[in-house]
């Protein structure tokens, strides 16, 4: 699936790198790119743009500012030197963020990110093939905010999610972390062939189940409410585990 995308960043440099990453990757269309946010509003309304890799310190408008002006915004990538500045984006849905110094791996794996959740789901079929991804593909960690730090969390430890209001508990064996953002951002960062969601405040790891319940899910010691609003959902994941209810 073919991207447009648009680079904001006041520092040359810092435009030529992502502008030579763009070029290694078939898929993206560079539309522009361009040193400040006043000209990239510009840009946004004459033109369509799938990904807009934005920097957040610059004069003038700083990223953020910009992302709250933006009526329609394309998927959003920040790019920074400052993790404490880059997480006011999860407030703003951005897709992912790129700590400066950005390396290429880094940046395709945000790409292929944007292309995940780009892609439209057609039919059945096309939701099995999505599920054989090969495993390569499946991330094996997550950072998320935890105070005034970045906690980098395995994926394979997630046991489950619980949302709690504008913050969400993450808990593994060994440690529960809370960090400030919405469920909905971390529910995609989330590979959908290992975790669901049960409940608009639980979301849990289909490895850590103990036991499947009438109405409830036990995870260790926890015994976790499925809700109408996901029961079919979390029905249709099971069936596609192979698990069997009685």
């Amino acid at each position: 699936m073919n991207l447009t995308c648009l680079i904001v960043d006041d520092e040359p440099l810092a435009r030529q790198l992502l502008e030579q990453y763009v070029k290694k990757i078939p898929q993206l269309e560079l539309i522009q790119s361009c040193g400040n946010p006043v000209d990239a509003i510009e840009i946004l309304r004459n033109h369509q743009v799938d990904i807009l890799f934005l920097d957040i310190q610059m004069p003038e408008i700083t990223g953020i500012s910009l992302l709250k002006i933006l009526q329609k915004k394309p998927y959003i990538v920040l790019t920074t030197a400052y993790s404490e500045y880059a997480l006011e984006g999860y407030e703003l849905d951005v897709t992912d963020y790129l700590l400066k110094p950005i390396t290429f791996e880094r940046f395709l794996k945000a790409v292929e990110k944007v292309q995940r959740l780009a892609t439209p789901i057609e039919t059945p079929a096309d939701i099995i093939q999505e599920t054989a991804t090969p495993i390569e593909t499946t991330p094996a960690y997550i950072f998320v905010k935890d105070g005034t730090k970045l906690v980098k969390i395995k994926i394979n430890e997630i046991m489950y999610v619980e949302g709690l209001k504008d913050y969400v508990s993450i808990h593994t064996p060994t440690q529960k972390i809370v960090s400030l953002q919405r469920m909905k951002f971390l529910e995609e960062q989330l590979p959908e062939t290992q975790f669901v969601r049960i409940h608009n405040s639980y979301i849990v790891a289909l490895n850590w189940i103990d036991a499947i319940l009438k109405e409830k899910v036990q995870i260790g010691n926890a015994f976790l409410p499925v809700s109408d609003t996901y029961r079919k959902t979390f029905k249709d994941f099971i069936d596609r585990n192979h698990i069997k209810l009685e």
